[in-house]
């Protein structure tokens, strides 16, 4: 699959494309400073090269949203910043591994505005991006374990303690959105990484700044490497002091850097493998790491042999002095509803203030497995290519890599293979397998408008693999939580690439031969028969309203010629054995009329005492499951 983005001006609002839907939506999440607009976001071309963009122009606005972090929720003003936009292919075009490749432009003025937030990302269909009521309890689960004593399936919204869970789903299977970031952030560093739950307790992570003592003045020294607490700066760093605290590893064992080396070299900052393994193998006695002591990436615990098992450079050794991925200091946060009261949310409820029941309860902690990577101007100045490829099962791996370069690799056994304490309380994730979705936004641009984010093309290669079952839940059960009114689901009628008519049927001897469903005009696929429906017209379909309720009115099946054929021998066996079993019905016809309209009469008795008594509920009888009134935090 690829998209070149070779056709200018093209629309990607809800019906509008066959791989991308823009949103009109303002951010919600990570303390987003802007709203996405369709408008914000198109295709162009300069001479002979075309591409995909994201404008961010100031444009101040005030809203009213919903916030149900408040005690009571409701509606309040919130200040956005500037306009800007986001693109996801969401249940459009999703993928289980393979090698994913952008070549990509980031937004850039000056330094001095640094960072920018550009990002190319990827979540698990069962949650789309800033729809909360989608994503909680299920961002960013990757997780298919029953262990009640370790996590709390009710935490879980799709859990393998769940025999049950309807929508076509798979019994006993843990499912989840966990997410993997291409690149995310700017400025000088950018950020790869993947983000998965349930997340390591508090015991196999950093031991936390002391923000009333020793660092005091600098609560955040984490993410500077500089905290004076002990063990706050680097995970297993004292080596003694950890093990005297905890007898156990911390954190994700055998994480893999490499070297950007399109950077200028430092020769202060080259490193010798013997040097470094001799420091870590004694231990380091330090509360800080130096060039000569730890990995490049400060990850003691990374895996530090040969790339690859050639060659002579050694994973975490920056041999070369060029820019090197250093472990993120931001290793996940605590999520949870807004009724709880456990002491490590962010805004634990009070024991005094009443519960607002908007949504069912969760408290959990997510990880992120991740590196910062120093980039060079190039990255901004001019097209980069940025890869990751994507393998499952148990021998998999998430490798994030820069025109082939291996930057960052987190394997199959980093999750399975955690470091536990006597209780074995860490629990034990899966690789990703959850299909995904792609995501294209700008985020955190404070000055110097307008910037642009450019996407020269986007290329997947992989092998088919098998999809899990997933459409029965958001089309049927969810859609609500998947969808708002500036954003509806709609179908999309065509405009798949195409080079031949047949691109654009439904396939087959059938297709080519007798029934043309679609065809080939300009490169796009057009409709031939209003019967038909999806990018390429292979969809049959008996309603084609434009809304999201037509989602489950839909209906799809065979080939029409197919149909008629098989219909057909059905039609006369089906004449041979009314005609019998009308021989046997015609004797009870009379008796069970006669019941029928008895029961008739009670159900009407039953129907106006249910009108009678639900006649106050008003609009709130239709709200989601969970009754949320909008799908913004």
């Amino acid at each position: 699959m690829s998209d070149e983005f070779n056709v200018a001006n093209r629309s990607f609002r809800p019906g509008d494309d066959h791989l991308w839907t823009s949103l009109d939506k303002p951010d919600g999440v990570n303390g987003a400073l802007e709203i996405y607009a369709h408008n914000m976001t198109s295709t162009k071309c300069d001479g002979d090269t075309c591409y995909f963009y994201i404008e961010v122009s100031d444009e101040p606005q005030t809203i009213s949203v919903y916030n149900m972090y408040t005690y009571p929720p409701g509606f309040e003003d919130a200040y956005f910043y500037y306009r800007a936009g986001m693109v996801q292919s969401w249940n459009k075009f999703r993928f289980q591994g393979g090698l994913l490749e952008v070549k990509a432009q980031l937004p850039v003025a000056t330094k001095a505005y640094y960072p920018t937030w550009p990002g190319i990302w990827m979540m698990g269909n069962l949650g789309r991006a800033i729809f909360s009521a989608s994503t909680n309890r299920m961002w960013p689960f990757s997780y298919n374990k029953c262990e009640p004593d370790v996590f709390n399936p009710e935490f879980q919204r799709i859990g393998a303690c769940d025999d049950d869970p309807g929508y076509e789903l798979n019994p006993i299977q843990g499912r989840g959105a966990p997410e993997i970031d291409v690149l995310e952030g700017g400025g000088l560093a950018i950020s790869s990484s993947l983000q998965i739950a349930p997340g390591m307790p508090t015991d196999f992570r950093l031991f936390p700044a002391d923000a009333k003592g020793a660092d005091a003045t600098s609560p955040f020294c984490v993410y500077s490497y500089d905290c004076k607490t002990k063990g706050a700066n680097v995970i297993d760093v004292p080596t003694s002091y950890f093990q005297q605290m905890r007898g156990h590893k911390s954190w994700y064992q055998g994480l893999r850097y490499g070297a950007n080396n399109y950077c200028q070299p430092d020769a202060s900052a080259k490193q010798d493998f013997t040097t470094v393994n001799k420091s870590v193998e004694t231990g380091i006695t330090d509360n800080t790491c130096t060039a000569d002591t730890c990995p490049a990436s400060m990850d003691v615990n990374g895996d530090m042999g040969l790339i690859d098992n050639k060659g002579k450079a050694h994973w975490g050794i920056n041999s070369n002095g060029t820019c090197y991925p250093i472990m993120n200091s931001y290793m996940g946060a605590y999520l949870c509803d807004p009724d709880n009261t456990n002491s490590m949310c962010t805004k634990p409820r009070n024991a005094s203030t009443p519960k607002s029941n908007t949504m069912s309860p969760f408290n959990y902690q997510m990880d992120a497995i991740s590196s910062n990577w120093p980039i060079h101007l190039g990255g901004y100045l001019d097209y980069l290519v940025y890869q990751v490829e994507w393998v499952t099962g148990e021998n998999g791996y998430v490798r994030w890599m820069l025109n082939g370069a291996p930057i960052f690799e987190v394997t199959t056994d980093a999750f399975s293979n955690v470091p536990q304490n006597a209780n074995k309380s860490n629990p034990v994730k899966v690789m990703l397998e959850e299909p995904m979705y792609l995501i294209f936004n700008t985020n955190r641009i404070c000055d110097e408008f307008p910037m642009y984010m450019k996407i020269d093309y986007i290329r997947l290669y992989q092998d088919l693999s098998e999809d899990l079952p997933a459409d029965s839940y958001m089309q049927l059960g969810h859609i609500d939580e998947f969808s708002d009114d500036d954003n509806p689901v709609k179908t999309v009628h065509g405009k798949a690439f195409c080079k031949t008519n047949d691109d654009c049927t439904i396939g087959g001897s059938v297709g080519s031969s007798l029934l043309k469903t679609g065809t080939c005009v300009k490169s796009r696929c057009v409709c031939s028969s209003t019967s038909w429906s999806g990018p390429r017209y292979t969809e049959a379909q008996s309603d084609t309203s434009e809304s999201s309720s037509s989602l489950s009115k839909r209906v799809y099946g065979p080939p029409m010629g197919l149909s008629m054929v098989v219909g057909s021998v059905a039609i006369l066996l089906s004449i041979g054995s009314v005609w019998l079993a009308s021989l046997v019905t015609a004797k009870e016809t009379q008796k069970m009329q006669k019941n029928k309209d008895a029961e008739r009469e009670a159900r009407q008795r039953e129907t106006k005492a249910s009108q009678l008594s639900s006649s106050d509920l008003g609009s709130s009888f239709n709200q989601p499951k969970d009754n949320y009134k909008q799908n913004f935090v």
